[in-house]
């Protein structure tokens, strides 16, 4: 079973990722700011998770977020900013890219829960879309 180890040198942030209420949360800040600054980002769903990607200093931070980079060794993959595979990244990259089957890189790498996801169709974020995918995500009760 394939396992992350913490970074030595952590990877420069170029997406942040949430699942769930974590999502919500990302969601829920971003529409908190302005329009220049949602206009800075780019974004793309898949089912209760949230991917906004732009430049490190732009993105938001929620507690229990992840934080995606690229690693030179493997570039067509988005991973942890913080923790690296316990494979060497390009040989990572390879099994990503051929287990993904038909998804477009860049591919987001999520180690929990598990799941990969292209953001190849990230586009520039709209307040009335976000809105709406927030709404059609009401919160739950556990």
């Amino acid at each position: 079973m394939l396992t992350f180890r913490p970074r030595a040198i952590a990877l420069e942030a170029l997406c942040v990722a949430g699942v769930g209420p974590v999502a919500r949360a990302l969601a829920t800040r971003a529409l908190a700011r302005d329009d220049a600054w949602l206009a800075t980002l780019r974004g793309v769903t898949s089912g209760d998770a949230l991917f906004l990607l732009g430049a490190s200093e732009a993105l938001p931070w929620v507690d229990g977020a992840l934080y995606l980079g690229r690693d030179d060794a493997a570039p067509l993959l988005l991973t942890p900013t913080n923790a690296a595979p316990d494979v060497p990244a390009d040989v990572f990259e390879r099994a990503i890219v051929r287990h993904a089957g038909v998804l477009v890189p860049p591919i987001a790498v999520l180690p929990a829960p598990r799941r990969l996801v292209s953001v190849a169709a990230a586009r520039p974020v709209e307040r009335a879309r976000l809105a709406e995918w927030l709404a059609a995500r009401p919160e739950t009760s556990p």
